[in-house]
């Protein structure tokens, strides 16, 4: 099982190399991503945007490689850009995107497109993958579904399960989050989680173990779980967790950049090709490290 973000760039860089399509690739931080993808030998990158911009920024972070990536150039339209990336992997050309400066519901609107998107399922969410102190852990989802529903979350987990085997987890436990441990009916996420947790014992969702609903205490902390009787094999050793709403996973998600100071990755999960939606203010490392979770989940 992977347990570092590094293991994680050896075993793409073993099991084959990719092309990125950067959408609207006019900001630095993508760039370096795309610099740090050749140097680390795990994928090509193809330049959509406005290429005059592209070129002087290539030139001022790195001239060695300003001439040496193929630019597609879109001016300064974000959609067109967008449109033009989806279009790259529709054609075989590239293998997964990368959000550049396009909006992330700008880049997503031209995957969804019903005639020419990339959609393969009904739900899409995005995967973010953090590098703790004990393995790679999981969270999702903190940048698509707004306020998911029962059935969404089904979805929800089987796309982060489904990250899960792909980084060598066979069986990964998920703790579906609350504020509370006990079931609530004045609190839904509690009501979902016991109902997700039941589906699970009867197998209905299968390949991974179910508890919830869970306070994040009890999910990651084993004594914390001891304490409120719990005795899941998921409490206090949660592999993956499921937030309620994208405004939790959303913060979740940045405390453990700028709080903890965790190296993250994200991967949208439920399309034809992995789409990478990372904050635009992540660096050039976490755009990459998205790059490489993208190609594993390919592998």
């Amino acid at each position: 099982m992977i347990q570092n973000f590094d293991e994680l760039l050896s075993r793409v860089k073993e099991a084959r190399t990719g092309t990125v399509v950067i959408a609207a690739a006019q900001t630095e931080s993508v760039l370096d991503a795309a610099i740090l993808a050749r140097k680390e030998g795990i994928a090509e990158s193809i330049l959509v945007g406005d290429k005059t911009a592209i070129q002087s920024l290539l030139q001022k972070i790195d001239s060695d490689y300003d001439g040496n990536f193929e630019i597609i150039d879109t001016g300064a339209d974000l959609v067109a850009a967008a449109k033009r990336s989806v279009a790259l992997v529709n054609e075989g050309k590239a293998d997964l995107i990368l959000k550049g400066k396009t909006d992330t519901s700008m880049l997503l609107k031209a995957v969804l497109d019903k005639d020419n998107g990339l959609r393969i399922s009904e739900v899409i969410s995005d995967v973010l993958a953090y590098e703790h102190p004990d393995g790679i852990k999981l969270m999702s989802d903190g940048g698509i579904n707004i306020l998911p529903e029962l059935k969404d979350k089904i979805a929800i987990i089987k796309n982060a399960v489904q990250v899960a085997h792909y980084l060598g987890n066979p069986n990964p436990n998920v703790a579906l989050l609350s504020a509370v441990e006990a079931v609530n009916p004045k609190m839904p996420s509690t009501m979902d989680a016991a109902m997700i947790a039941k589906m699970n014992d009867r197998k209905q969702i299968k390949n991974c173990t179910i508890e919830g609903p869970l306070a994040f205490d009890n999910a990651v902390d084993a004594t914390a779980a001891k304490l409120k009787g719990i005795t899941s094999p998921v409490g206090g050793n949660a592999d993956i967790m499921i937030v309620p709403n994208i405004e939790a996973g959303n913060i979740f998600g940045k405390m453990l950049t700028y709080y903890c100071n965790y190296r993250v990755a994200h991967v949208v999960m439920g399309t034809k090709a992995p789409i990478l939606i990372p904050s635009r203010a992540d660096d050039g490392e976490t755009k990459m490290l998205c790059m490489a979770l993208g190609l594993a989940s390919m592998l």
